[in-house]
């Protein structure tokens, strides 16, 4: 079975969004700057609910800031 990758329009919508910093983003999320960085990195796929709290964040359905991209 082939894998993929969830890849994400995080920091593209940081940045419309007053440049928002990570920090900002995990405060409003409730986790970590460093897990808003894993996640805009692709080294860490993020839960269903911490998804759909980002999107929320954006006010963004959840595949304009998440997709599933097949390897």
């Amino acid at each position: 079975m082939k894998e993929g990758q969830i890849i994400n329009n995080i920091r593209v919508l940081r940045f419309h969004h007053g440049e928002m910093t990570q920090q900002e983003l995990a405060d409003k999320v409730g986790v970590t700057r460093q897990t808003i960085n894993a996640l805009e990195a692709a080294k860490y796929s993020p839960s269903l609910e911490l998804a759909f709290k980002i999107a929320d964040v954006f006010d963004r359905p959840l595949e304009d800031v998440f997709k599933y991209k097949k390897l």
